[in-house]
C-alpha cells in the first residue's frame, strides 16, 4: 500500500490533471460566451499557480511541462514554448513559495500578476524573435487583464471546491524531511 503522504501526492496530481483536462475540454468547445473577439482568461494557468503557490509538493515540475505541452499541441501554439514559459514562471514561484507564505493573498496576486505578464511578454518576444505569426497586442493585454482579475476567484473556487488550501509551517517541515 502506498503511505499516506506519498498517498496525497498522487491524489493531488491526479486532481490537478483532472481539472486541466476539464478546463482544456470546455476551451475546446465552440461556445462564445461573452463577447465575440474578446479573449478570457486562461484559466489553467490561473489553477497552476494557485496549485504551485498552496501545495508545491503536490505538483511536479513534469506534470506541468505536459499538461501545457499537451495544450499547445491541441490549442494550435507552437509546441513547447508556452510550456516552457510556464514551467519556468511556475518554478520561479515554487523557489519563493516559503517566503510568499506568511504574505497577504494581496501581495501574492501582484507578485502573480507581474510573473504572468513577464510570462507573456516573454512569449511575444519568441515569437517576435523567430519570425512567428504575432497575436494583435490588443487582445493579448485583454488577456492578461481577464487572467489577472480571474486569479482570485480561481483561488476562492478551488479553496472551497477542490479544498485547497496553503500549507502551514510544520507541514512545510514535514515535507522538508520526507524529502
Amino acid at each position: 500500500m502506498i503511505e499516506g503522504p506519498a498517498r496525497q501526492v498522487m491524489i493531488g496530481t491526479a486532481l490537478f490533471l483532472i481539472c486541466m483536462g476539464l478546463l482544456l475540454f470546455l476551451r475546446l468547445l465552440p461556445l462564445t460566451i461573452g463577447l465575440p473577439g474578446w479573449p478570457g482568461p486562461d484559466l489553467g494557468l490561473c489553477l497552476t499557480f494557485a496549485w504551485v503557490l498552496r501545495r508545491p509538493d503536490q505538483l511536479a515540475a513534469p506534470v506541468i511541462a505536459l499538461i501545457f505541452l499537451a495544450e499547445d499541441i491541441l490549442l494550435l501554439r507552437p509546441p513547447g514554448l508556452w510550456a516552457a514559459i510556464v514551467l519556468l514562471g511556475t518554478e520561479a514561484a515554487r523557489l519563493r513559495e516559503a517566503r510568499w507564505r506568511d504574505q497577504p493573498f494581496m501581495v501574492e496576486w501582484l507578485r502573480v500578476a507581474i510573473l504572468i505578464g513577464a510570462m507573456m511578454l516573454g512569449y511575444r518576444v519568441v515569437l517576435l524573435l523567430s519570425m512567428s505569426p504575432i497575436p494583435a497586442l490588443g487582445q493579448v493585454l485583454l488577456q492578461y487583464i481577464a487572467t489577472v482579475a480571474a486569479y482570485p476567484l480561481v483561488v476562492f473556487a478551488a479553496r472551497w471546491l477542490i479544498g485547497l488550501r496553503r500549507i502551514d509551517s510544520a507541514e512545510s517541515e514535514m515535507m522538508r524531511y520526507r524529502r
